[in-house]
């Protein structure tokens, strides 16, 4: 009896041992601190619109848990800038077209001097 307890305190303190060491080793979680949501190293053009090739090439640091959330974050925010910059350029350019009287293209709408002087002949 007196040697199982032994055995059972001594797997006890080897087990405590290993795990302080490997706490101590190890850290606790990121060693980086946490990215300034304000900065990022991530960069997009500010002289002009992003592209898609812009978005395309945009690599985010890999951590032990995946992406860093902040980086994701700013990256989603810009691209929601952008987005929100275009679609109020496409709503004041049809704003003009209607004002001068035009309607804006529709996807199946014939070029100018399409088919239809083809068809009347």
């Amino acid at each position: 009896m007196l040697e199982a307890v032994v055995v059972v305190l001594t797997v006890a303190v080897v087990g405590g041992l290993l795990f302080l060491g490997g706490s101590v080793l190890l850290g606790r979680g990121e060693t980086q601190p946490p990215a300034d949501p304000d900065r990022s190293p991530l960069e997009l053009p500010e002289d002009r619109p992003v592209s898609a090739d812009d978005v395309r090439g945009v690599r985010m640091a890999v951590t032990v848990r995946g992406y860093r959330m902040t980086e994701v974050d700013w990256l989603l925010e810009q691209l929601a800038q952008a987005l929100e910059e275009r679609d109020a350029e496409v709503a004041a350019l049809r704003a003009r077209l209607e004002e001068t009287g035009r309607t804006a293209p529709g996807p199946d709408d014939a070029p100018a001097g399409g088919n239809g002087a083809r068809n009347g002949a």
